[in-house]
């Protein structure tokens, strides 16, 4: 597939994206779980890799979800890159700082967002902690 550069980073898009970036991380800072559910498309296809655990499937990863501990769930986010193609595929990734009591940890999240009849969802993810130096 080639993409011309008009179809690349469309502010349009781009805004779009962001404010489905933005309203998933208030529902994850938050634990509105039932918002983050609706942000994750809703298919056996998606996939959510995490600091701990990977999760095949909208199932598990509402599970997960779920049963997780609400605690310390607050973060700081350093950087964000959004790059969209064309009107319905995009990659995001934050770098994001975690307080806790031993110090900060340096986290980093990606993850790809489609543009489905019901929006803008999250198709796959993986979240990672950089280990401390």
């Amino acid at each position: 597939m080639s993409q011309s550069p008009e179809q690349l980073n469309r502010r349009d898009v781009v805004a779009e994206v962001t404010d489905a970036l933005m309203r998933y991380e208030a529902a994850l800072t938050g634990n509105d779980v039932e918002m983050l559910d609706t942000l994750f498309w809703d298919s056996e296809h998606t996939v959510r890799y995490g600091a701990t655990e990977m999760l095949y499937g909208h199932d598990e990863i509402q599970a997960f979800r779920r049963a997780r501990n609400p605690a310390n769930l607050d973060r700081r986010i350093r950087r964000i890159a959004i790059t969209t193609f064309g009107e319905d595929f995009a990659t995001a990734s934050i770098e994001f700082e975690r307080a806790h009591e031993n110090g900060v940890s340096i986290g980093r999240q990606s993850q790809c967002w489609v543009r489905f009849d019901v929006g803008w969802r999250v198709v796959s993810a993986h979240v990672s902690v950089l280990p401390k130096n």
